[in-house]
């Protein structure tokens, strides 16, 4: 095992987002994370656990752990059964490697977080995260089928299996599925996978401000029809700008089945498309996600001028509309840029929003306000720790906090792993 004193860039990551600390260890195996864990447990030492750091900026204000334990060396693919469909892979493996070796047959784990090239698969399994392609295929916690996680007290455990027909007891993987690192150490994760689509395009309709309402009916009817999107995501005209040089509304339509089904439903969409709306089709699907997959800023790359913060936003699908309304309000205003990507079809959309510290600051507050006061929730997933530290990260806390603090006192009593990170202090 290597003990490592981290300078340079990652100190300055550190500092400006937290959750890790300068003094890291690189375990090397499983039997090295437990070990560690263990004697820091029995010691009553606090450690932070990452993989890619691409989520520094996402979730808690404690940065005085003891040292940080990184799976940045757990990588590589521990079994692959092409014929079942299944791989099993260690948490430091990135998306993009993971992604590439699964082509080769055809295969693909249906996950498109942020930051592929970077962001690690135990990252991602441990926020839960998910990205436009959720619509179809859902989040993290519906692939995942098996884990091997290390307790805090250094026990290996097994939850699920390696075969996609597995029913047998509850469904331990979801417990540490979205729990930040806080509950156990993932070493080993397998996942079912998806064949590769055989033909896929992306539409793109745009339309201009007063359009809009005829936009919203449009989704209406596209969901109530026999089009399958992979994706509907919505963008406003700041983001639009940024990414096809037109500052106007944009719908992003994914499609993915065989080359016939795409085209009638690319001509569908034609032809029941709004009168105002510009259609365009993007048939090199693999470059566009490339370049929209690395929109947001991340603990990796941001270290711009202006403060950059990211929240998640919960609402019904068609509550998008009137949040992308209050953005552009906010961004009339002047004080702030918030760039937005909607999922009109599941309710989920992104914020990116940049300015000057205090701005960015109130502009996310007022946006959490305006979430909750509409049914919905507001989450920070990127902003440097000063400003986490103004700001509630999980927004109004609601949902079983008593039982999942019970679970993290029974699991974790000394909160040896990530004190701290998750929802409500757990």
């Amino acid at each position: 095992m290597d003990e490592i004193l981290v300078e340079g860039s990652l100190t300055k990551v550190a500092n400006r987002f937290g959750n890790m600390t300068s003094h890291i260890v690189y375990p090397e195996s499983e039997e090295e994370v437990a070990m560690i864990v263990k004697e820091a447990n029995k010691d009553g030492q606090k450690l932070s656990i990452v993989s890619g750091g691409t989520k520094l900026g996402y979730g808690g204000i404690k940065s005085d752990y003891d040292f940080t334990l990184s799976l940045k060396k757990l990588t590589g693919i521990v079994e692959h059964t092409a014929g079942d469909m299944t791989v099993t892979v260690k948490p430091g493996t990135t998306m993009q490697t993971l992604q590439h070796f699964l082509k080769q047959y055809n295969q693909m784990v249906p996950l498109d977080p942020a930051h592929s090239s970077a962001s690690t698969i135990g990252g991602v399994v441990s926020a839960n995260d998910s990205g436009p392609r959720r619509l179809k295929y859902g989040a993290a916690r519906d692939h995942v089928i098996g884990m091997r996680v290390v307790y805090p007290d250094g026990k290996v455990i097994r939850t699920g299996g390696k075969v996609v027909k597995n029913v047998a007891g509850y469904d331990m993987n979801k417990l540490f599925i979205g729990a930040m690192g806080t509950l156990g150490v993932i070493t080993e994760i397998t996942l079912k996978l998806r064949p590769l689509p055989k033909y896929s395009s992306v539409v793109t309709l745009r339309v201009q401000d007063e359009a809009l309402h005829d936009l919203k009916a449009f989704l209406t009817h596209i969901q109530d029809s026999m089009i399958e999107p992979v994706s509907l995501e919505l963008l406003n005209p700041k983001l639009s700008k940024n990414l096809f040089q037109i500052e106007e509304y944009h719908l992003i339509i994914a499609l993915e089945d065989v080359k016939k089904a795409v085209l009638f439903q690319e001509a569908w969409i034609d032809e029941n498309k709004p009168t105002e709306a510009i259609m365009e089709v993007i048939n090199h699907t693999e470059d566009f996600w490339i370049t929209f997959n690395e929109l947001t800023p991340n603990s990796q790359n941001d270290f711009q001028d202006t403060t950059s913060g990211v929240l998640k936003i919960g609402t019904t699908n068609m509550g998008v509309f009137p949040l992308l309304q209050e953005c552009d309000r906010l961004n009339f205003e002047g004080n702030v840029e918030i760039f937005v990507h909607a999922g009109a079809g599941h309710g989920l959309s992104t914020l990116m929003i940049s300015g000057l510290p205090e701005n960015v600051v109130q502009s996310i507050r007022s946006i959490q306000t305006f979430s909750e006061e509409h049914g919905g929730y507001g989450i920070v997933k990127h902003l440097p720790l000063a400003l986490r530290k103004q700001v509630n990260v999980w927004g109004q806390l609601k949902g079983p906090l008593t039982l999942m603090r019970g679970i993290k006192q029974k699991i974790d009593p000394k909160n040896t792993l990530n004190e701290q990170r998750f929802i409500g202090g757990i």
